[in-house]
């Protein structure tokens, strides 16, 4: 998966964009209390662990 299609996933179930420094987003929604951070490189891939980190930070089941 690459870091594009993650915060489409993240989009896609609610979470906006809170800050932003370099290369790095803090993603967060209402009803939701912690932030999720993305490392954000475009089109690079994700290592798998750090995906599977940030969706289980999200709350969101892996598809």
């Amino acid at each position: 998966m690459k870091f594009s299609e993650v915060v489409r996933l993240l989009e896609k179930n609610g979470f906006i964009i809170i800050k932003e420094k370099g290369s790095i987003r803090y993603y967060g929604k209402a009803g939701h209390d912690k932030l999720v951070r993305v490392d954000y490189h475009g089109s690079k891939e994700i290592p798998k662990g750090t995906c599977l980190a940030i969706l289980k930070a999200a709350g969101i089941k892996k598809v």
